[in-house]
């Protein structure tokens, strides 16, 4: 009973049979009980035709015609006078009479009435039809209706209620395998498929099903493998990465930190190579930063403090922290931003933010080219804006490039120092004010990332 297969199948059975069972015991009586209540009714009415004929024409002729008429194997009839002597009857066996004379004989003038109804264990229904012609001549008509009829009609309908009930049971048996099959059999295919999610095999397949609740969570689960396994292979290489990255920079600390300490070394000879020894601990500090603000996003350890700030020497101060590097790499910065507005936001993160994606636009922007920096009001929000005219990105990875680990063509983002984890960090930071980022981009003309805060 663990299964929910059983399950539905035992509580769909124990409900569909109690209500089967409930409709065709009612739908047998019902019938039972109008087919009887017909053979009552045209008792009567054959008594009471009887009666009235001989009421209108009594005669022996009369007798004997009514006597004719009901002489038959279901239908027999007595005649009786005021005496409760029998003056005609249609062959009724004489143990019959034996048996139901005395009920005849005591019952007294009156209205038409059935007289034995127990049509299960007595052989005949009987009515008595009292009639009155004169003073003198008067007494009963006595219907007799075999029951034969009636419980072979209960027979007949017994056999018709087994065989709709043994059909009602092979086609639940069949519903049951439908149900199985479309129901239960997806579930158990889905909890198979989260009990390898949940052993880190992510490699699952999943039928499309229709669009109702169970397309739905098979679609959600399938869409979980592919993003863990995306996920898992980004995590291997990202983690590759940073070790190649890590080594590559203490190899070059470690090696020229030992020819630097050499002796018979030239200041201009020593000073070059501590110039890279500075180099590669500045790439070391930069990346150990990036893993640490990955570590704070995993901690949802982002908060901001947002106070009114102008501004014209917010961006002005940034530009100026930056140009250094823009200079080096002989590429131009360029500010955007005439007006002097205020801007309502934690001035130390949204400077974060402005200052990655700057550096984002500078590591994938080629010498002699431009990067914009541009900045309004729009009613009540701040859009700030940086353009640059770089590699640009594939259409199909732009959805991505906001997720943590995730870095465009993993080979060239060695090649410009990318390490996946600077635009997580800029949407993290984005989210906490309460803002959004989107990115529009052309590949090889150049990106556009509008910040809305």
């Amino acid at each position: 009973m663990n299964k929910i297969s059983i399950k539905l199948a035992t509580c769909f059975f124990i409900v569909v049979i109690v209500m089967e069972c409930f409709l065709m015991v009612y739908l047998h009586r019902s019938i039972i009980h109008t087919r009887v209540e017909e053979e009552f009714s045209l008792l009567l009415s054959n008594g009471a035709n009887h009666r009235d004929v001989l009421v209108e024409y009594y005669s022996e002729t009369t007798i004997k015609h009514i006597v004719l008429m009901e002489m038959n194997e279901e239908r027999e009839v007595v005649i009786t006078d005021n005496s409760g002597n029998i003056v005609g009857d249609s062959g009724i066996n004489s143990d019959v009479l034996e048996e139901y004379f005395p009920l005849i004989k005591s019952t007294e003038g009156g209205k038409d009435e059935i007289l034995i109804s127990d049509w299960e264990n007595s052989p005949y229904i009987v009515s008595n039809h009292p009639y009155n012609v004169g003073e003198n001549e008067s007494g009963n008509v006595v219907m007799f209706q075999s029951t034969n009829s009636l419980n072979q009609m209960v027979s007949y309908l017994n056999i018709h209620f087994v065989i709709a009930g043994i059909m009602s049971f092979l086609i639940l048996l069949l519903l049951y395998a439908f149900l199985s099959k479309v129901i239960t059999r997806p579930l158990i295919r889905m909890k198979e498929a989260t009990e390898k999610l949940s052993k880190g095999e992510f490699n699952v397949s999943l039928p499309k099903l229709g669009k109702d609740e169970l397309g739905e969570l098979s679609f959600s689960i399938q869409k979980l493998a592919n993003d863990l396994e995306r996920l898992k292979k980004d995590r291997n290489e990202f983690l590759a990465s940073v070790s190649h990255e890590l080594s590559t920079p203490l190899t070059y600390l470690i090696g020229y930190s030992n020819v630097a300490m050499r002796d018979g070394l030239n200041d201009q000879e020593r000073k070059q190579y501590l110039e890279i020894i500075g180099e590669e601990s500045n790439r070391m500090k930069d990346l150990v930063k990036n893993l640490l603000d990955l570590a704070r996003m995993d901690e949802n350890s982002f908060t901001v403090t947002k106070t009114y700030f102008d501004s014209q020497p917010f961006l002005e101060d940034i530009c100026k922290l930056v140009a250094p590097s823009f200079e080096l790499k002989n590429i131009k910065l360029n500010l955007n931003s005439n007006e002097n507005f205020t801007i309502y936001a934690d001035s130390i993160r949204l400077g974060q933010i402005i200052v990655n994606l700057l550096d984002n636009a500078l590591k994938y922007s080629k010498e002699n080219t431009e990067v914009i920096l541009e900045a309004y009001k729009k009613k009540d929000k701040t859009v700030v804006k940086v353009i640059d005219s770089g590699i640009g990105i594939p259409s199909e990875e732009l959805e991505f490039i906001f997720e943590k680990l995730y870095r465009v063509e993993k080979s060239r983002s060695r090649e410009y120092g990318g390490s996946g984890i600077g635009l997580a960090v800029v949407k993290e930071l984005i989210e906490a004010h309460g803002g959004t980022i989107s990115v529009d981009s052309n590949l090889g003309i150049g990106s556009t990332f509008t910040i809305t805060i």
